[in-house]
Formats: structure tokens, C-alpha cells, sequence
């Protein structure tokens, strides 16, 4: 016998005595079941303790276990107990192969016993559910079949109700039909009908025979006539298909008998012609054909219809003027009301308030001058003089506006962004600022941009309050500034007229409560009103998007007040008022005439300048909103286009297409060090390149003048002064290059050179020689080939050529070939013989003369 691992039986070696030593762990192998039919033998084993049972005192018989068969299908098979063997039993049988020979314990024998109970246990309950299924499902089809037989019945009922009727309205209409004559003809044929009727009937399955004495199921009536390929491809039999089969024609429908009968109740009862529906239809400036019937209540079939007629293709999604629709609607017989599609804006802004109900509102001051006088320096001052006096007014610096207390009144300040965007507020209308104050430092007395700032100022219509800055100074000569201001129409009080003006010093802070006692007594003179009790209304200061709250708007409010859950429009935006924020950072629920607040909820960032109102739902507002964004479309693509414009402008521009321009924004130290700059600059200019500053000043280099860099496109110039760290953060997030000059000649060097970029290349041209032409070959592949001598200076292949006949030039271009005998040459000298080939022309002949040259092109310098 070999040895193998499963085959455990007891061995003797030796003259030993014949003994049984029970290891302490046994190894068994177990058949496992994989599912499917398939299991694989497991090797297990157990470490064994000794536990007195009755069944350990027998002895443990040697079992023959045989291989499992496949089973035929997925099934479980039947495990059935295994019988002990008798004592005496061989250990093995040779002839069945792939017996396994083990020793199983009698824990293995008793866990065996229990996975067989088990299994069958399992199998009862699966047999139990497989019988319990299997019974619903009978009971569910039973109900099914019920359900069908009754409906068939009820489809049954149907067709011979259907049939009747049709059988009767057809009888009745052949009857209305006839003649009195043909009566008695027709009712012999109606007999004759009904007989071959009852005929048919008895020979239909499921009718009584005559003969019959007792009713039983009848015989399937066999076909008076084989079915030919016509019947066989007639597809399903109807019902008007089966009456009408004998008499050889076709008769209508059910439907079209309904339709009739129908159509003739309706004669029969509304004789008359309904009457025409006059609607009155509200036409816009454009408007869809499907927009237009839906108002007309018409069908645009017929809308198309009626265009068709008149010789126009449409579809319901085009867009028709005014005009057409107007016509359309005139000959559909409707009236016609014409609007403007502007009179979406109509009873939002400037809405009459009334007069009693007006109260005072504070003054809006917006603070304006050459930004080396001391504008910045004149509000922290008056910022800080309100902290420390312990009032109201503290300053959240990037919403542009405040308010600060005196006297128990309330002044709002405006700190507008340059004078760009103070002339936008201005030219759109906002009515944002009642006070302008003009601040001029009492050393460099009036500069030039303190006179765009006077002409501002009058351009809005707002008084003026002169502020004298820096008084302090020992050259400070507060008569020379009004003198100077008297040439710019500005009259002061001690000069004899009606402008209120202060001499303050914002670095030792003097006379400021002086400052806001003119700011008081001139908004009294203008007695500002406004009515709290309406919608409100106002103008964007600035907008920003924010990257955690959303689009951001700081507004003034101008008229009424605004609270939380407004639905408002500014500009070509909408939303509803999420949160106001006030000058302090603080959540407000309402904001008043006058005071700047922050608003939240919009759906995008307005501009700067544009008004805003309340409206009174979302609809409104997205109509608003969409005209206006409408309107924004088509000025960006009038723009584009190029729009004529005006003929000075025309001529401007015809004369400067040529000019090139080189922006440029200078900051100095001192006022005469910028002149001497810009003197120099503008000496360098040319017909074709010219330099232009569009600002200079003195001081710093801050970040509006960054802002106004990058939206000219200009470059920043330095001389003996630094940008502050705001305007280097804004330089570096845009990409732009600040240069920095102490001496005025490398400054202009610098200028000069980038000036010199802008000028185009000189074109320099060489001459190199010429060839006369002796003859002229046609080559199948190559074309024409010109035999020629070179008759002054040289030909070189790749340069350009020019065919001259008749010292005329008819042909410039290139070579493509230069052959010297049968080989490609670089280039002939004068004197030998060469053959040429141009590149795309061939209209060469003999006596035409070749000059060759090369073209450079110079780099200019001005």
C-alpha cells in the first residue's frame, strides 16, 4: 500500500508489539461544498482531548469513503449517513479507482451526523418555500385569467354594440337616400340581406344550429374559397373589413360616420358665424411670431400662413419690428398699443415725493484737489479728531464713504476715487454729492489739477467750500491762493464773493471744527430734504467682489430707506438685500436718506456711479435687469463694429492713424523737476512715435496711480521718489513695472530707447548684379528655364530678382533654381553662364534682363 498523506491506517514495523498511541492532534480530510456541483477535499486538524462517552469505548471502524459524482445540475444532492463497516472489512478496494481510505474520529463522525440533520432540515424549508411559491403564483395567474376572460368578454360586448349601431346608421342613411321607387326594391334587398345575415350567423362559431336539438360546440366553418396571396397579405380583419367583404365595396369608417354625424349637429344648431374676438395687443419694439399669436389668440400657423401669402418664409421663433407686427395684428382684425421697450424703467427713478413729507437729511461732501495739497491728509484728520472726541464716525477705509458727527448733526463724506470716476458719477445723472470741498495747499498754491478739479465741481452745479491746507508751513500764503482762484472764476468771502473758504492745517490739526461749521451752514442754506417714507433710491459709490461674502456694493442712499429683504436694481444687476453693512462694520436693519451703507445679496458687481432703486418683486427687477444688460450688449458691440462718430472726429483720427504713441505716468519729488521731465520727454517725439504723459505729480507713487497705469496701458516712471507698499502689491498682482530714476539723462536714454521699439524697421535693399537672358528652354518637370550670362556683379540662389523688358519692371519675386551646367550653385560671377528658374512665373524671354539684389532690414533709433 503507499503511503500518502490521507491514508492514516495503523502500521507495524519491526517486531515491535502491536500498538495504538493517539497522536494529540489528528489530521482529517473533509469534502467542502463550493456551490455549483463542485467541492474540493480539506485537510483539518484537531487537537483532541479525552472525554469519557460511550460511543468512544467502541472502536472506531475503518471507513471506505468514495468520491462524490458530479451532479447533473446546480442542485443540492442528497447526503445520506454513512454506515460503519464491518471489522472484518478489506482496508481498501482495489478495483474502483480514486477511493480515499480514512480513519475519521468520532468528533468528526458526530459532526458529520449534525451537518447531514442540518441539511436536511434545509431542504424541507426550501421544499416547503419552493411549494409555498409556487402555490401564489397559481393563485396570481388564476386571478390573471379571471381578469382576462372578463375583459375579453367586455371587448366582445363592445364590438357587437359598435356593429348594431353601424349596421343601423348605414341602413338608415340607404333608406333616407333612395327614391320612393326604389323602396320596394331596397327592402327586398335588405330581406335578402338579412337572411344571408342569419344565414352567416348560424355558420359563425359560438351560434345555435337550427337542427340542433341541444346546443354543443360547433364545428369550425370551412372556407367556401382557398385563400389567395391577397387575402394572405390583407394583414388583420376589421370589423368594416368583415361586413362589407360579400358586397364588394368599401364603406366608411366608424370615426368618419362620428365625424359626419357631428359635423351635422353643429350645422343644424349654430347656423350663424361665430363672431370675431377683437383683442387689443401690446406690441414692443421687437417680438417673436409665437410671442405676437399667443397675444392675438391666434394660431401661429395661420400667423406663418398669412406671411406666406405675403411672400415672407418665417418661423415662429423670428424676431419682427414693430411695424410688421402692427400690420399682422391690423389685418387679424385686432387694435394695436405701441410701447417702448425703455417704458420697462418707467416709476422707478424720480418719483414725485410729497413736500410735507420731506425732512432733513445730512450733506454728502465729497473732498477734491491735487493730491500732494493734502486731500488724504485732510480726512484722517477729521477722522481722528472724531475718534478722539469720542463721537460716532469710526472708518471702515474700503467702502469709500463715512459719516461722521457734529454738533449732533451727521455729515457723509465721499472719498471718490479720482477724478475719472467722480466725472462718470457726474455725467450719469447721480446727483450723489451737495457739497464739494476744494482743497489747496497754501505753498504750491492752485495747480493744474486743482483747476480740473474747480472745473469738475462746476460742471456737477455744487457749491464749493476752499479749504487753504497747510498753513503751517512758513511759506505758506493763504492771499496768493485766493488771488490766483479769483483767474479761475472761484470768488472767496474776503475777496467779495459767496464762497465760504477755511484755512486748516490737517498736520497740526487747525481749524477742522471750523471746516465742519462751513460743511453745517452751508447745507442749511441749501435746506436738503429727502422723504424717508418711500422706496428707496440712491447711486452705487463702488463695488467689488468679495471672496467670502459675494458681489459687495457700497450705496448712498438719496431718497427713502432702504431695509433688509428689498428687492433693488443697480445697473444692469438685481437681488434681494441679504445684509446692510454700516460705515462701522455693524449689521443695520434700514438705512436712511444719506447714509452710506454696504449691501449684500446682489447678483453681480454693478459700477461705480450707477443708480439703483427698490422695485416691487423679482420679475420686475429681472426685466429691468435684462433690458439694461440688453442695452449694454449692444453699445460693447457698437463699439466694436466703430461707430462713425462725429467728422472732427473722423478727420482726428485719419490724421493720427499713423502716429504711434508711447504713455507714460511720471511722479516726482518737486513740481520743477516733473516740468524739466516732461520737456525733455516730448523732444524725442517723431512723424511716427511720440511720448505722452497722461499724469504727472509730485509725491509718492500710490495705487490709483497704479490703476490708471494699467487701465491706459502706460508705464511708470520714478524720479528721486517710492511707491508705498499698496501701490507695490498692486504693481506686482498686475504684472507692472515701476522704473526708478535719480538722474534726469538716464531717464531719457531709457525713454528713448523703448521709444525707438515702436519705430518700424528700415528696409535697406543691396544691389548684387545683373544677367541678360541668351535663350529660353521648356524642361517637362522643371518649366521654363532662362539660359543667361552674367553681365555685371554676381547671382546668388535664395536672393531677390527682379525681369526687366524694356527697362521696365515686370516681375519681381524670387529664384527657385540656379543651375551652373547640370549642378546647383550658391552663386555665378560676372562673366560665365548660368540657368535660372523663377518661382511662379514663367512669361521670360530672350533679351530680358535679371537683376539680382538683397534686402536687409535696420533697426531704427530716434
Amino acid at each position: 500500500m503507499n503511503d500518502t498523506n490521507d491514508d492514516k491506517t495503523i502500521s507495524v514495523s519491526g517486531k515491535k508489539p502491536l500498538s495504538l498511541k493517539r497522536p494529540s492532534i489528528e489530521q482529517g480530510t473533509v469534502r467542502q461544498e463550493m456551490g455549483r456541483g463542485r467541492s474540493k477535499a480539506v485537510v483539518v486538524e484537531t487537537r483532541k482531548r479525552r472525554i469519557n462517552r460511550p460511543e468512544d469505548e467502541n472502536p472506531v471502524q475503518k471507513i471506505n469513503l468514495k468520491p462524490r459524482p458530479a451532479p447533473a445540475s446546480s442542485a443540492r444532492p442528497e447526503a445520506k449517513p454513512a454506515s460503519p463497516a464491518p471489522s472484518k472489512a478489506p482496508a481498501a478496494n482495489p478495483a474502483k479507482p480514486g477511493v480515499v481510505l480514512n480513519q475519521l474520529s468520532a468528533n468528526e463522525m458526530e459532526a458529520r451526523r449534525r451537518a447531514l440533520q442540518d441539511s436536511r432540515v434545509r431542504d424541507a424549508e426550501d421544499a416547503k418555500r419552493a411549494e409555498e411559491e409556487a402555490k401564489r403564483r397559481a393563485e396570481e395567474e388564476a386571478i390573471r385569467a379571471k381578469e382576462r376572460e372578463e375583459e375579453a368578454q367586455r371587448e366582445k360586448e363592445e364590438q357587437e354594440r359598435i356593429a348594431r349601431e353601424a349596421v343601423e346608421l348605414q341602413a338608415a342613411e340607404s333608406a333616407a337616400a333612395r327614391s320612393p321607387k326604389e323602396a320596394p326594391a331596397a327592402k327586398q334587398a335588405d330581406t335578402a340581406r338579412g337572411r344571408r345575415d342569419g344565414a352567416e350567423a348560424e355558420g359563425r362559431p359560438g351560434a345555435p344550429s337550427r337542427g340542433s336539438a341541444k346546443p354543443g360546440r360547433p364545428e369550425t366553418p370551412k372556407p367556401s374559397r382557398p385563400k389567395g396571396e391577397a387575402d394572405r397579405r390583407r394583414g388583420k380583419l376589421t370589423l368594416t373589413a368583415a361586413l362589407d367583404e360579400d358586397r364588394g365595396n368599401r364603406g366608411r369608417s366608424l370615426s368618419a360616420m362620428r365625424r359626419r354625424q357631428e359635423k351635422m349637429r353643429r350645422s343644424a344648431h349654430s347656423n350663424e358665424a361665430r363672431e370675431k374676438v377683437v383683442r387689443e395687443v401690446t406690441l414692443p419694439e421687437t417680438i417673436t411670431i409665437q410671442e405676437l399669436s399667443q397675444r392675438m389668440a391666434e394660431r401661429s400657423v395661420d400667423v406663418i400662413k398669412h406671411l406666406m401669402k405675403e411672400g415672407q418664409m418665417m418661423k415662429p421663433g423670428d424676431v419682427i419690428d414693430a411695424d410688421l407686427a402692427e400690420i399682422i395684428a391690423t389685418d387679424f382684425g385686432h387694435t394695436v398699443k405701441r410701447v417702448s421697450e425703455s417704458d420697462v424703467e418707467l416709476g422707478i427713478f424720480n418719483i414725485e415725493d410729497d413736500q410735507a413729507a420731506k425732512v432733513a437729511r445730512p450733506p454728502v461732501v465729497t473732498i477734491m484737489g491735487h493730491v500732494d495739497h493734502g486731500k488724504t491728509s485732510l480726512l484722517d484728520a477729521i477722522r481722528n479728531a472724531n475718534v478722539v472726541a469720542g463721537e460716532a464716525g469710526g472708518i471702515t477705509q474700503h467702502i469709500g464713504a463715512y459719516q461722521v458727527e457734529k454738533n449732533g448733526q451727521k455729515i457723509t463724506f465721499i472719498d471718490t476715487p479720482g477724478h475719472a470716476a467722480f466725472t462718470a458719477m457726474r455725467a450719469r445723472g447721480a446727483q450723489s454729492t451737495d457739497i464739494a470741498i476744494l482743497v489747496v495747499a497754501a505753498d504750491d498754491s492752485v495747480m493744474p489739477q486743482t483747476i480740473e478739479s474747480i472745473a469738475h465741481a462746476k460742471e456737477a452745479g455744487v457749491p464749493m467750500i476752499v479749504a487753504i491746507n497747510k498753513i503751517d508751513k512758513p511759506a505758506a500764503d493763504a492771499n496768493k491762493v485766493r488771488t490766483e482762484l479769483l483767474q479761475h472764476e472761484v470768488f472767496t468771502e474776503s475777496m467779495g464773493g459767496e464762497t465760504l473758504d477755511v484755512e486748516v492745517s490737517a498736520l497740526k490739526n487747525q481749524n477742522l471744527d471750523a471746516l465742519l461749521d462751513a460743511i453745517l451752514l452751508q447745507s442749511e442754506i441749501l435746506d436738503l430734504k429727502a422723504n424717508a417714507d418711500r422706496t428707496a433710491e440712491g447711486v452705487v459709490v463702488e463695488a467689488q467682489l468679495d471672496k467670502g461674502r459675494g458681489p459687495v456694493a457700497t450705496v448712498l442712499v438719496q431718497a427713502g430707506t432702504l431695509k433688509t429683504g428689498d428687492i433693488l436694481v443697480a445697473g444692469d444687476e438685481w437681488g434681494r438685500v441679504r445684509a446692510l453693512v454700516d460705515d462701522r462694520g455693524d449689521q443695520v436693519k434700514e438705512a436712511g436718506p444719506s447714509m452710506p451703507v454696504e449691501i449684500l445679496g446682489l447678483q453681480g458687481t454693478p459700477q461705480a456711479g450707477d443708480r439703483f432703486a427698490v422695485v416691487e418683486n423679482e420679475a420686475r427687477a429681472r426685466e429691468v435687469a435684462e433690458y439694461r444688460q440688453r442695452l449694454s450688449r449692444d453699445k460693447a458691440a457698437a463699439r466694436q463694429s466703430g461707430s462713425r462718430g462725429s467728422l472732427e472726429q473722423m478727420m482726428t483720427q485719419l490724421s493720427d492713424a499713423g502716429v504711434k504713441e508711447f504713455p507714460l505716468l511720471v511722479k516726482g519729488d518737486v513740481q520743477g523737476s516733473i516740468e524739466a521731465i516732461a520737456g525733455a520727454i516730448e523732444k524725442l517725439g517723431t512723424d511716427e512715435v511720440r511720448a505722452r504723459v497722461i499724469h504727472s505729480g509730485a509725491g509718492a507713487i500710490t495705487e490709483s496711480d497704479i490703476s490708471l497705469a494699467e487701465a491706459s496701458g502706460a508705464a511708470v516712471i520714478g524720479f528721486n521718489v517710492r511707491a508705498n507698499k499698496q501701490a507695490r502689491d498692486a504693481a506686482e498682482r498686475t504684472g507692472l513695472e515701476i522704473r526708478y530714476y535719480n538722474i534726469i539723462y538716464d531717464l531719457v536714454d531709457d525713454v528713448k530707447a523703448a521709444m525707438s521699439g515702436l519705430l518700424s524697421p528700415e528696409r535697406r535693399e543691396t544691389f548684387l548684379g545683373n544677367a541678360e537672358i541668351l535663350e529660353v528652354f521648356s524642361i517637362s518637370k522643371t518649366g521654363k528655364v532662362a539660359g543667361c550670362r552674367v553681365s555685371e556683379g554676381k547671382v546668388e540662389r535664395g536672393a531677390g530678382v527682379r525681369l526687366i523688358r524694356d527697362n521696365v519692371v515686370i516681375h519681381e519675386g524670387k529664384l527657385k533654381t540656379l543651375k551652373r551646367f547640370k549642378d546647383e550653385v550658391a552663386e555665378v560671377p560676372a562673366g560665365q553662364e548660368c540657368g535660372m528658374a523663377f518661382e511662379n512665373y514663367e512669361d521670360i524671354r530672350a533679351g530680358d534682363v535679371i537683376e539680382c539684389f538683397r534686402v536687409e532690414h535696420v533697426t531704427r533709433t530716434l
